[in-house]
């Protein structure tokens, strides 16, 4: 799986990062072979995400690894629950509990911040959506992690949908040109979006043929008039500083999409700890 590839690099990379030449506490106190056990425990209330990539993080350390996980990605967990118990060599649990717990504190606060702002939608048909806007390196651990909370993916990359942005609109000499120029080189099933901030470009970005329009930091008025006048013909996206409290508000709109970069970037780790000892 591509969440597994990238994460053993990123794991690679952070145990390095971490260990570098070697553990000079772990190394000097416990013997290599040793066995322990240990458990992770949340601090706090939180949505569960990354159990499997904590526990190849103790793998790489130790292929022998009993990681018991008591939940499964996706579940809520409420404060002082037992998330998981493992047994292996002592040192090696000494050593990566940190990495580990860094990957899992992350996710698990996406996905907490993910979960807290669906539940503004209140059964809306409009979807919440991630951005790129995403720590370099993390973006398919992250966007999983949305995925997790309960929220969709935006396009992966620069690579996989056409988002004509403000800047591209400029170099192309306007939205109709474009649309036109894109559509004549990609193939009919990719999906094109235009970036719009006035009612004026959604009617050139509708006219054009793109799939998806996006209105950037418009107003609610401005949202429920190109609502009226797309009336369905394009999917409909607000973007731009959109926080948690204005979702109820954009969802009764009838707005199809509302994408959110606070889903990663503002995201905060959520609290756990590790408890470990020797057999």
């Amino acid at each position: 799986m591509e969440i597994f590839k990238q994460a053993d690099k990123l794991i690679d990379l952070a145990l390095a990062e971490d260990v570098g030449p070697g553990d000079i506490t772990t190394d000097n106190l416990v013997d290599a072979k040793a066995p322990g056990h240990g458990e992770i425990i949340a601090k706090q209330d939180l949505v569960i995400a990354g159990l499997d990539i904590a526990k190849r993080v103790f793998q790489r350390l130790d292929e022998g690894i009993v990681f018991d996980a008591s939940f499964q990605d996706g579940q809520f967990v409420t404060g002082g629950s037992r998330l998981v118990t493992i047994a292996g060599r002592l040192a090696a649990l000494l050593t990566a509990e940190r990495t580990a717990l860094n990957f899992l504190q992350r996710l698990s606060g996406i996905a907490r911040q993910v979960r807290e702002y669906v539940s503004q939608l209140k059964g809306a048909p409009a979807k919440l959506l991630d951005t790129r806007k995403t720590t370099p390196g993390w973006r398919v651990l992250e966007k999983y992690a949305v995925r997790i909370g309960g929220g969709t993916n935006h396009r992966m990359g620069l690579y996989d949908a056409v988002l004509i942005k403000d800047n591209h609109i400029a170099a192309a000499g306007g939205i109709a040109e474009a649309v036109v120029r894109i559509k004549d080189k990609v193939p009919a099933a990719v999906t094109i979006e235009v970036e719009t901030t006035t009612l004026e470009e959604v009617r050139q970005a509708l006219d054009a043929g793109a799939h998806i329009i996006m209105l950037d930091n418009m107003d609610l008025n401005q949202i429920k008039a190109a609502v009226d006048l797309v009336s369905g013909r394009a999917q409909l996206e607000v973007s731009g500083g959109v926080t948690r409290d204005q979702l109820t508000a954009l969802a009764a709109t009838g707005i199809d999409l509302i994408s959110s970069g606070a889903l990663t970037h503002s995201a905060c780790a959520v609290d756990l700890s590790m408890k470990i000892a020797a057999e």
